[in-house]
């Protein structure tokens, strides 16, 4: 029975673009989302937020919006807070959520706080002389993943060995951004868990030539590849996909995620990242696992926009509730904190 308060779908409008390190991307995904709205039978419009102000699209009451904004402002919870305080539909997780994935020391604090696997870490303000944070970085032991602490499509990402090499990674990762993570490498097996609200879809596992899959590796480079699903012991599977759900519930992520982990050579994985706003390219995951599961990209942008009328609902209802976003948290570790399960130290709440 369909309920006469709640509009029907008229427009779907894509935002892509944006001004963040991810435009291009964005611009890809959205153009991918656009086209497969439009085989779908949704009548679509393309808004670049770079181009047009939000405040001078004329919204209507029966439009969805469907993100495929990526990095800052797209991904980090502004751009869902701007839609739901004018009542507006849209698709993803809501703007706490989005905050607390964006800002990857904020959700390890989380993860830490619950005892789901997280490698150690810390955190360094871009101007930070090194000799303030170095000796702590080299106490997390052996090789260090440096990235953007706000950043996605692995942009700004290095992997280094020593104080050199770490000095240098912090550096270049602090022209993305002004607070750069420092967490130990985790060797083994890189994969990520797609989610479609609380269902896991198949396991992919990505062989890059490099031990990181930084952004050339996603996103051109012949020598990058997945396998689909992965192959994995079906407990060790279960575990990662226990650990992904886990890690998303905890952020309170919702509509479409991915969960990128790694499994150590005991087959233990380890939380990096939730993605609220994963890509939609030929060469994205998220469409990659949700055809293994037997969804072409139409029918789950189709169910995605569904989904954001569906949310939009409850959270009318009072049943999911948001805070707002005031400002981005402070980074736990910022001080010199080393956190993670089974380290010595243990980090405070991001604040």
């Amino acid at each position: 029975m369909t309920d006469a308060r709640v509009p029907p779908i008229g427009r779907v409008i894509v935002l892509l673009g944006g001004d963040s390190a991810e435009r291009e991307i964005s611009i890809r995904s959205g153009n991918a989302v656009a086209e497969a709205l439009q085989s779908a039978g949704y009548k679509v419009e393309r808004v670049d937020p770079a181009r047009t102000a939000l405040d001078r699209i004329d919204w209507r009451p029966d439009d969805v919006c469907f993100l495929a904004l990526h990095g800052a402002a797209g991904e980090d919870g502004r751009v869902q807070q701007w839609l739901q305080d004018r009542g507006l539909r849209y698709t993803g997780s809501g703007p706490e959520a989005s905050r607390k994935a964006m800002h990857k020391s904020a959700a390890k604090a989380i993860w830490n706080e619950l005892g789901l696997p997280t490698p150690p870490w810390l955190c360094v303000a871009a101007d930070e002389p090194p000799e303030r944070w170095l000796p702590s970085a080299l106490s997390l032991g052996g090789p260090v993943v440096v990235k953007p602490d706000d950043q996605g499509s692995s942009i700004g990402l290095r992997l280094a060995a020593g104080p050199e090499e770490t000095v240098a990674a912090v550096a270049h990762a602090s022209q993305f951004g002004a607070v750069v993570l420092v967490e130990r490498f985790v060797p083994g097996r890189e994969i990520t868990a797609t989610l479609l609200g609380r269902t896991a879809l198949p396991l992919v596992e990505i062989e890059a030539a490099d031990s990181v899959f930084d952004y050339q590796a996603k996103y051109s480079s012949s020598t990058t590849h997945y396998r689909l699903p992965a192959p994995l012991e079906p407990m060790i599977a279960d575990e990662v996909v226990g650990t992904a759900l886990a890690a998303a519930e905890a952020l309170g992520v919702e509509g479409l995620s991915r969960v990128d982990l790694r499994l150590d050579p005991a087959g233990r994985p380890w939380l990096f990242e939730v993605n609220t706003t994963p890509g939609m390219t030929a060469r994205s995951l998220a469409p990659l696992a949700a055809q293994a599961a037997g969804l072409s990209l139409p029918q789950l942008c189709d169910r995605l926009v569904r989904e954001a009328v569906a949310i939009s609902r409850r959270r009318d209802a009072g049943e999911v509730r948001f805070e707002r976003v005031s400002r981005a948290p402070r980074p736990a570790g910022i001080d010199r904190a080393v956190s993670g399960p089974r380290s010595p130290a243990r980090s405070r709440p991001a604040e």
